[in-house]
């Protein structure tokens, strides 16, 4: 996923489409978004709500976290 880091915006939103289309994401991914949405402060605010919509659907049982 070195694609996240060079263009973060394209990334992330390639990722959170394919998790919400599969409606499953991995722990790496689940990683991967939690330090992007920790550490990038170039995040729109659309970009960190998406993430955070991810995230919200893991807690609720909406998507499931796979290894």
């Amino acid at each position: 996923m070195r694609s996240i880091q060079s263009n973060p915006n394209s990334a992330i939103h390639q990722l959170v489409d394919r998790i919400l289309a599969v409606g499953e994401m991995s722990r790496q991914e689940h990683l991967k978004l939690t330090s992007i949405l920790l550490a990038e402060q170039k995040l729109t605010n659309g970009d960190r709500n998406k993430i955070n919509r991810i995230l919200d659907y893991i807690q609720t049982g909406r998507l499931k976290l796979i290894d």
